[in-house]
């Protein structure tokens, strides 16, 4: 029988003691023992030899063990690297990315080469799968469904620094132009058309963050996007998030069912109640994108707390679940990538992370719909500069009140409803598409329209039609187009005509200088402010008729105490 680790078993005993040596050489006067190999054990023992014995054997154990601690802590850094790197891989896999072919503009570096990251955040209503018909619903006549839109969009700034951090929503019922675009990945496409903005995600989320880009004038050059399991699996992966309403209430759309105080929501509940527009405010988009932002504090917060992030455990549920829950474009398309990104917004306290609505006002033609408000410029401003919201303390900047009697002394028409048709006059492409694009993003009406001159013009004019000129005023002020430009003509609308004296940029050459940066106090102004440190907001349930059971409307607070036999969404 042999021993695995040291050769012959009788070769690994000889080579532990120190006797055999000596009773084959010379005693300590040179000669050899009497009595053969008994006298010799006999004369060591009395030597003390047996005490050298015991204390040399572990020698030869020590040596045995540490061989076979070196041999299975390399198969272990074997292992783990191997378990690593699949779990990597493993990672990588589940991620869906797209490309964005440059649509959303270019974030530009500060002084110091800092770069500020602008994400445009997604959530889809889209039935594409069995489980998101299940989740969402409105699949029993349909079944599963191809396209999507974009109920929730959510412009995330984080500025160069690293120091603070924008959260805009853009309710869904904004009515915007969706440029030109197509799928690249199920090749649907538009020529390009107004309506409301949710709808661009129909032509994949390249066209979507190109449409907000176009509507804010903020670059974007990612986006993350999730469909309803992707909220579910989010949500438990970080062990549920805690929320508070003010109120008993019940959506009886999105199903959501809570008592009053406080909550912590999980999976399908999570998901229903940052569905709910009929629980929350006035029962419309606008409600609903305040009380995603409660739930977005909330769960920032527990992704900052003690213990979510050094947990491994938590931390493969939740790379598994984020990993597999998101659609991003290539430049987050990978764990190191990801990664990153969670360390960036982790490095911003949650005091210094803002959160607000775009301001927005009645669309004319549609009192079910919106379009961007006064005060919307100045935040789309603020962000596209890297201005902060909040102070260095973290305090919110105050709001500078928005009044009928100021916005009357800009102009006596709001922006928002002045609408130009650009004309390219010169010989490069593009360029009404450009300048159109820099009115839109500068809060002029997105029913502002693109078309090549009727001929080559060498100089810039803008023609307004008769009682139009404080409105062709405005816009000459946007773009920094001197008076001597403007001129009277017998249409009853604004044309302006980009010459051959304009042939690049957004800002008339030689305009004078660029308009003061953005006050940051008029930028939260209607716009819902709050920071990600708030952990005693509630959402405000509507007080009114928003909801209805067995066919008569009630408050969401009524319907809960009519609907008292259904279990609660956190039961």
């Amino acid at each position: 029988m042999s021993d695995p680790w040291d050769g012959p078993a009788g070769q690994a005993t000889r080579s532990r003691g120190t006797q055999v040596p000596r009773q084959r050489g010379a005693g300590p006067d040179g000669a050899h023992p009497p009595g053969g190999r008994a006298a010799a054990q006999a004369a060591s023992r009395a030597r003390g030899g047996s005490r050298n014995r015991r204390r040399a054997r572990p020698a030869g154990r020590g040596k045995r063990l540490l061989k076979m601690t070196g041999i299975l802590l390399s198969v272990l850094v074997v292992v783990t690297a191997g378990a690593g790197w699949w779990f990597y891989q493993h990672l990588n896999g589940n991620i869906h990315s797209v490309s964005l072919d440059g649509k959303g503009g270019t974030e530009k570096a500060d002084a110091f080469g800092r770069t500020p990251i602008n994400i445009l955040v997604m959530g889809s209503d889209g039935r594409t799968s069995a489980t998101d018909c299940k989740l969402g619903g409105g699949c029993a006549r349909t079944g599963v469904q191809t396209g999507s839109n974009a109920d929730v969009q959510m412009v995330l700034h984080i500025a160069a620094d690293r120091s603070n951090a924008t959260v805009m929503s853009i309710p869904r019922d904004t009515m915007t132009k969706v440029p030109a675009c197509k799928d690249s990945e199920t090749g649907r496409s538009t020529a390009g058309y107004y309506g409301q903005i949710n709808s661009a995600l129909q032509y994949g989320p390249a066209c979507q963050v190109a449409t907000v880009h176009r509507l804010t004038g903020i670059p974007i050059d990612h986006f993350v996007k999730l469909d309803f399991s992707g909220v579910v699996k989010m949500s438990d992966a970080v062990g549920g998030v805690s929320v508070c309403v003010s109120d008993d209430v019940y959506d009886t759309y999105s199903h959501l069912k809570l008592s009053k105080g406080a909550h912590t929501l999980k999976g399908v509940a999570a998901l229903e109640f940052v569905r709910s527009r009929h629980g929350f405010g006035d029962g419309s988009d606008l409600g609903r994108t305040i009380s995603q932002h409660i739930f977005l504090s909330a769960m920032i917060r527990k992704f900052k707390s003690a213990g979510t992030l050094t947990d491994p455990t938590a931390v493969y549920a939740l790379a598994d679940a984020a990993t597999k829950a998101l659609t991003v474009d290539d430049g987050l398309g990978s764990v190191k990538k990801l990664i990153s990104l969670a360390d960036d917004v982790n490095k911003v306290p949650t005091k210094r992370i803002t959160f607000a609505t775009m301001q927005t006002a009645p669309d004319p033609a549609d009192s079910d719909r919106v379009v961007v408000g006064a005060g919307a410029q100045s935040l789309f401003s603020t962000i596209a500069d890297d201005q902060p919201l909040t102070t260095g303390s973290g305090k919110k900047s105050a709001a500078a009140p928005v009044t009928a009697k100021a916005t009357a002394t800009a102009s006596a028409v709001p922006a928002a409803q002045i609408t130009v048709t650009v004309e390219n006059g010169t010989t490069v492409t593009g360029r009404a598409s450009a300048v159109a694009a820099a009115l839109t993003g500068k809060g002029f009406s997105p029913a502002t329209t693109t078309a090549n001159a009727p001929s080559p013009a060498t100089s810039t004019t803008l023609t307004y039609g008769p009682g139009r000129k404080p409105e062709a005023q405005t816009v000459a002020k946007a773009l920094g187009l001197p008076s001597s430009h403007l001129e009277q003509g017998s249409g009853t609308g604004l044309t302006l005509v980009i010459g051959g004296d304009w042939p690049s940029g957004s800002r008339y050459p030689g305009g004078g200088a660029a308009p003061a940066p953005a006050d940051p106090k008029a930028a939260v102004g209607g716009a819902h402010a709050s920071t990600a440190d708030q952990a005693k907001t509630c959402a405000k349930v509507s007080p009114y008729r928003t909801v209805s059971v067995d066919g008569v409307a009630m408050t969401p607070a009524q319907a809960y105490e009519a609907a008292r036999s259904k279990p609660d969404s956190d039961s």
